[in-house]
């Protein structure tokens, strides 16, 4: 369900005028999920009805840097810098908690001058995908739960992240995994992000408290993908600012701490009959249908190949290490959480599997976008999954890249995803993948200083 549904241009700016607001935040999620855009004031928000931005704005990695004589980026993204439009989309408005003054946000999709959607924007990919499951009489339903790190502030790169001071006056120094009293040490912030969520229609569900210190988990309700996606893409500004409210970080890096657990954002996901509303993954009987098992087969053929959308940056891969809370393989199991897919226990209506590979800090458009498609190729393609695993799959071998050069590799070399997600958009986000592991590599690590520096 959208932020607000059905919404027209009219009912926005009923909206608008019934909420007095004053200026609007206008905003597109590049590729990296950062929130770019511009600020208008309200009477010229209601003018011109969009507004135009350089296409390289989409293109940059998250240092804000462009591939430079990139074939395939070159292709997509015009070298000389031209515009594209974009068009606010009133089902997304909402207010903005935390400004002085009465503010609204709202997220716009980019088109080119000829009309066309930008093929490379998140929310296009996206819209790509589910428009192959509406051809298909099918309806993707999905249910991402979100991990995070609160930590202390740090103005210092170079020194490592610390958990945040409760109002107990300590930090957290041991595990406090679904610990009630460990959430409410934090109890002033937790009532303000609800509070901000309920302003903002941004259907979150359950909190806990996560194996890590200062870690937790935030749940959203299940619905329609693109609109869940909003909501994820809302909320994480929405932490950081009350987070920063409270004198303290959020953070959705995969792995912010040495020696603790990584965030993921596991994403349950199920198919229903876009005509009668039933669950396809179940059979009349009331047991798994065949194109269930289709589904994880498809998972497990082409995650591995997505590995680069899902874990997009250098660190995404600290998560990925055996009998770290994180999958390291494909395998799929039964209420089973050391495999990358798990089948949790549901009655007939919403049998479903959770994606366990995904990292808290994938674009959420992007990530949902590729599970949804790998999904789709594998019940189109009726591949089957292997056996089912009993046990830990922690004791079984690594099935999944472990680095970014090797996982765009791997998504560069798949014909099959470039079909359903575009050669376009391939291209371009492994232009700006590549750009940023290089980036990496200028840098070098205290690790590094540390072991190499007089040993070597």
């Amino acid at each position: 369900m959208a932020i607000r549904e059905n919404f027209t241009y009219t009912d926005m700016d009923l909206w608008l005028n019934e909420k007095h607001v004053t200026e609007i935040e206008c905003l597109v999620p590049d590729l990296t999920g950062v929130a770019r855009g511009k600020i208008l004031p309200r009477g010229k928000f209601t003018q011109e009805r969009g507004m135009r931005i350089p296409e390289a704005v989409l293109g940059m990695t998250v240092t804000g840097n462009c591939p430079v004589e990139d074939a395939g980026y070159d292709r997509a993204i015009s070298t000389t810098d031209r515009d594209m439009i974009l068009k606010a989309d009133p089902t997304t408005i909402t207010m903005v908690p935390w400004a002085t003054d009465p503010t609204a946000q709202v997220i716009h999709d980019c088109y080119f001058s000829d009309g066309r959607l930008v093929d490379f924007a998140p929310r296009s990919v996206l819209r790509r995908v589910l428009k192959l499951y509406a051809d298909k009489g099918w309806k993707p339903v999905v249910a991402p739960e979100l991990e995070f790190y609160l930590t202390a502030k740090n103005s210092d790169p170079d020194l490592p992240l610390k958990p945040p001071i409760g109002r107990s006056g300590r930090a957290e120094t041991s595990r406090q995994v679904y610990s009630i009293d460990a959430v409410n040490e934090f109890d002033p912030l937790f009532e303000d992000i609800y509070d901000y969520c309920d302003l903002m229609n941004l259907d979150v569900d359950t909190l806990i408290h996560e194996i890590g210190a200062g870690q937790m988990e935030i749940n959203f309700l299940h619905g329609d993908p693109l609109g869940l996606a909003d909501k994820v893409f809302f909320f994480k500004r929405t932490l950081r600012e009350a987070a920063l409210k409270h004198d303290m970080y959020a953070t959705f890096m995969a792995k912010p701490m040495a020696g603790e657990p990584g965030s993921a954002m596991h994403v349950h996901q199920s198919v229903v009959d876009a005509k009668t509303g039933k669950n396809i993954f179940s059979a009349e009987d009331g047991s798994a249908a065949p194109i269930f098992k289709h589904y994880i087969g498809g998972l497990q053929r082409y995650m591995p190949s997505a590995m680069a959308i899902v874990a997009p940056y250098v660190n995404s891969y600290r998560r990925i290490v055996r009998h770290t809370a994180a999958p390291i393989n494909i395998q799929w199991g039964m209420d089973n959480r050391t495999v990358g897919f798990r089948v949790p226990e549901s009655g007939v209506q919403d049998r479903r599997v959770e994606n366990r590979i995904i990292g808290a800090d994938a674009n959420p458009y992007l990530a949902l976008a590729v599970t949804l498609a790998c999904g789709y190729l594998g019940m189109t393609e009726q591949l089957e999954p292997t056996p089912m695993t009993v046990g830990s799959a922690y004791d079984l071998m690594v099935e999944l890249p472990q680095g970014l050069p090797e996982a765009l590799q791997l998504l560069r070399g798949e014909d099959k995803l470039r079909s359903v997600l575009g050669d376009r958009f391939i291209d371009v986000y492994s232009a700006i993948k590549d750009l940023e592991h290089q980036e990496f590599m200028t840098v070098i690590s205290p690790w590094e200083r540390e072991h190499l520096l007089l040993h070597v």
